[in-house]
């Protein structure tokens, strides 16, 4: 079942049923999602042309990913300490609505996450009071659009999932019924003890 698809038959009930929402329209969904990375070492302290292929790799690589293409975002002011000057492009950004969002997300849950080394779930207590969850990856290889390449560099992301939630409790409840893969808690965690008849 596609994610929206499990939205409108599966969440939009169990939501209502637990939050006691008045209208379907009252019930959270998922806003957009942003894909960022900095450019980071990658860019800074390089000649003019090494900076401009770094930065056309790691576009392209989020274009692979999102199947969009990202913006540039440029520097505010020029940090010397950093050897940043203002209008040097330190990062790129892609938001994703819609159709996009909905089959990166399917992505993400389905395939990215589980092919993460060592994953074994996302905290709970990473999402903010308003219901959103921002997840980081320090390298780009769990997703199978791109192939490792070391001599361009291995470079690490992020990725924000807005939504509409209130609460963190109803942000929570909304990916948890998308098939979300939180941590489990340790109470959850723990093996229930065999009854002795």
């Amino acid at each position: 079942m596609k994610l929206q698809e499990q939205y409108n038959k599966i969440v939009i009930p169990e939501m209502t049923k637990k939050f006691g929402y008045s209208s379907v329209m009252a019930v959270p969904k998922i806003k957009k999602i942003v894909v960022n990375c900095g450019f980071g070492k990658m860019v800074i302290g390089k000649s003019a042309s090494e900076r401009e292929k770094a930065e056309e790799y790691i576009a392209q690589s989020i274009a692979a990913i999102t199947g969009q293409k990202p913006s540039l975002n440029k520097a505010k002011k020029s940090i010397a300490a950093f050897k940043l000057r203002e209008g040097m492009a330190v990062g790129a950004s892609c938001t994703l609505r819609k159709k996009r969002m909905y089959d990166f997300l399917e992505k993400l849950i389905w395939v990215v996450l589980p092919r993460s080394r060592d994953f074994r779930g996302v905290e709970e207590k990473s999402m903010t009071s308003q219901g959103d969850i921002t997840v980081g990856f320090k390298e780009y290889v769990p997703f199978p659009e791109l192939k490792v390449e070391k001599e361009k560099g291995i470079f690490g992301l992020e990725v924000t999932i807005s939504t509409t939630a209130k609460t963190k409790e109803e942000g929570a409840a909304l990916l948890r019924l998308l098939g979300f893969p939180f941590k489990a808690s340790a109470r959850e965690a723990e093996p229930k003890a065999k009854v002795e008849r």
